[in-house]
């Protein structure tokens, strides 16, 4: 027992003790990441293809190195920072929503990161303006420079994504005159509006459900997926999540009608945010007694989820063919977990010589959604407390 006990002072000496860090030098360290990433975005990132310099394998080696070097700086910034936040003496959201605004300042000016997505919206942006059916023809329809930009993958992919989504992208499309540059910048401030209202959304849902609006914002406002994908990428989903989180905002507040027609606006975008519309029923429900009067909440939820679609494809003037094209994948070999499942099924199948492969990927995709139905139900029978998922202590 006395060596062990010797054992654990050892170990105890050995390793070392909690420093804290001030989070103005997380802030800088996230700064410099945040400008080696730009800095190498400039040669290996998603370049428009008419303005790419003179290919050169030692100069894109560089770019590759400095923005994964910024990315792992970014990464250990937002660690530190949130070790802070968990400590006796957290940064305010003041303080947090400035961090935030000094990682992401460099990453406005350069170009897209990780993918070409945003070269995606503005081609179906032009399509749109050229009165082509993007719920029909893939960018490759639209020909030309700007259809040049869009992956392969996606040259001949119809858009699943909704009247409102395409009404900002027709917006920029013909505002930049669809050049590509002047058009990721219309889109990135566009996703900067979502990621604005995102974040002072994040504040107030975190007090109404108990949980520490600081540690809200470090979680879901300063993680470097959303400075890379949505204010690096540009991409949509930050229309989707400002929305989103402004109809919860007003759902969780006095006026559920409105939290209904704002998330659908966010369902207009990408079609996940419908699942929103549960919450505002229940938050809605919840403010009412009698099962008549519950019962008339979820109607009406339904209710001006329905109208505000109608209205909203009526101005646009698109259609409603994205219903149709929800079926569009993600990718056509994405990592999701039951793709992954449905193709190791497959490939285990077939070497077994069954003839049951091709149905292997649609069985998990169908138990997939099953799950899903499941955990939802469960969370709308006995929904967890808030503060549990989110409080960090």
């Amino acid at each position: 027992m006395r060596s062990r006990e010797a054992g654990r002072v050892l170990v105890r000496r050995l390793l070392p003790q909690r420093v804290a860090v001030a989070p103005g030098h997380c802030r800088l360290l996230g700064l410099a990441g945040s400008v080696a990433l730009a800095a190498g975005g400039a040669t290996a990132g998603a370049l428009p293809v008419g303005d790419a310099l003179t290919p050169d394998s030692g100069r894109e080696a560089l770019g590759l190195i400095s923005t994964y070097f910024g990315l792992v700086l970014l990464i250990a910034a937002w660690w530190l920072l949130g070790r802070e936040v968990r400590g006796p003496r957290p940064p305010g959201p003041r303080s947090l929503l400035i961090t935030l605004a000094t990682w992401a300042a460099p990453l406005l000016p350069g170009p897209p990161l990780f993918s070409r997505d945003v070269y995606s919206y503005l081609a179906q942006g032009a399509m749109v303006h050229a009165r082509i059916d993007v719920y029909t023809h893939g960018p490759i329809r639209l020909g030309g420079p700007l259809a040049d930009q869009v992956a392969p993958v996606w040259q001949h992919t119809p858009t699943p994504y909704g009247p409102v989504s395409l009404a900002f992208e027709s917006a920029v499309a013909h505002a930049s005159r669809a050049e590509p540059s002047l058009g990721v910048i219309g889109l990135r401030l566009i996703a900067l509006l979502g990621v604005a209202l995102m974040v002072l959304a994040l504040p107030v849902l975190a007090r109404r459900c108990g949980t520490d609006p600081s540690a809200a914002l470090w979680l879901g406002g300063l993680n470097p997926l959303l400075l890379l994908h949505l204010v690096g990428g540009a991409h949509n989903d930050a229309v989707m999540l400002g929305l989103l989180g402004a109809g919860l905002v007003a759902a969780t507040g006095r006026w559920p009608a409105c939290g209904a027609v704002l998330v659908t606006l966010a369902a207009l975008v990408k079609a996940p945010a419908a699942l929103g519309l549960l919450a505002v029923a229940t938050l809605w429900a919840r403010r009412v007694e009698g099962r008549r009067r519950r019962a008339g909440a979820v109607a009406a939820t339904a209710a001006l989820s329905l109208a505000t679609t109608g209205v909203a494809t009526a101005v646009t003037g698109t259609g409603y063919g994205w219903i149709s094209a929800l079926t569009t994948p993600a990718s056509p070999d994405n990592w999701a977990l039951t793709s992954t499942l449905g193709r190791a099924t497959g490939a285990l199948l077939e070497a077994v010589g069954s003839g049951l492969a091709p149905l292997a990927a649609p069985a998990w995709h169908g138990l997939g959604l099953l799950a899903t139905a499941v955990a939802i139900g469960a969370a709308w029978l006995r929904p967890p407390r808030p503060g549990r998922c989110t409080r960090w202590g």
